[in-house]
């Protein structure tokens, strides 16, 4: 019998069956699991075969994971060498950020966008809080839509106070599997009670020391829309490691590098220093942000060379 798996605690998980029942579920002891190199071997989002579990009528075994069509994954937080996957079988992620309480960096969207485009998952950015943003972040947030517009991206403004672009979000989760991430703090709990009314998810004040969420969701966990379609809420992430992608890689998770790519002189071509480089001809006449491509030099210099 297929299930997906809705609930990962470590050892155990919650599946659900096609006909909409919930199962407590473990994996069997015999189950290969060569090849894995992630933290958790199952993950939310994750389509597994299951079978009665013998010792107990109200759990089941888990005994093979099907294939899976893309995830997206992070640096594990214990360890740094490992990754660990947030959400399985992906139609498309949401990122939350906000430019205060707290804030969230350049940088960070840019590491987050790199994964989706590695991991083959349809990314959309959503700037949350906009009805407290004051005059310098409304100028940010200006520059954001527009940059990320650019480059294809489709960029959502939304405040769960004031609801605005709630409606229009709310469409695009319609029968889709949706993965959501973002900083702790930056709404996506909140986001998640408010479209659908059942669920009460844990929400957290921002420390007001260090303008900082505090984390409130500790296990992924997928939800049922009463529209259609499931989210994944998962818990906040303070920093979003680049995983398994080379220097050379790099510039083509990058959309508006990845279409000039071919003009380069060379094929090895880093976009640093390198003669006749179209790239960075494109940040010099602006057509490339001077802000992605430092992102991207930034994220160049943290890839191992072991990687190269």
């Amino acid at each position: 019998m297929q299930a997906i798996v809705y609930k990962s605690t470590g050892s155990w998980y919650i599946v659900k069956t096609h006909d909409g029942k919930s199962y407590r579920a473990r994996i069997k002891g015999a189950m290969k699991l060569d090849g894995i190199t992630s933290t958790n071997p199952i993950a939310v989002g994750d389509k597994v075969e299951i079978i009665t579990d013998t010792e107990s009528e109200q759990s089941v075994v888990i005994t093979e994971i099907k294939e899976r069509d893309n995830y997206i994954a992070r640096v594990s937080p214990h360890n740094k060498n490992q990754h660990h996957i947030v959400g399985a079988n992906l139609d498309q992620t949401l990122l939350f950020a906000t430019l205060r309480n707290p804030k969230t960096s350049s940088g960070f969207i840019d590491r987050f966008l790199i994964s989706a485009e590695a991991f083959h998952v349809p990314a959309i950015l959503v700037f949350n809080k906009i009805d407290i943003y004051r005059k310098k972040e409304i100028e940010q947030l200006e520059l954001y839509t527009a940059l990320y517009s650019k480059i294809g991206y489709k960029v959502m403004l939304i405040s769960m106070e004031t609801e605005q672009g709630l409606t229009d979000l709310k469409y695009l989760l319609k029968d889709k599997t949706t993965l959501i991430s973002g900083h702790s703090g930056v709404g996506k709990s909140t986001f998640i009670n408010g479209v659908h009314p059942e669920v009460t998810l844990r929400t957290g004040e921002v420390s007001g020391w260090s303008g900082k969420g505090m984390h409130t969701t500790t296990f992924s966990e997928m939800i049922d829309l009463p529209f259609g379609g499931k989210v994944i809420d998962t818990p906040g992430i303070r920093e979003f490691g680049v995983l398994d992608i080379s220097k050379q890689e790099l510039s083509h998770y990058f959309p508006e590098m990845r279409a000039l790519l071919h003009n380069c002189k060379f094929n090895n071509c880093l976009h640093l220093d390198e003669p006749e480089c179209a790239v960075t001809k494109a940040v010099i006449q602006g057509d490339i942000s001077e802000e992605r491509y430092i992102s991207y030099c930034k994220i160049m210099d943290s890839i191992s060379e072991v990687n190269y």
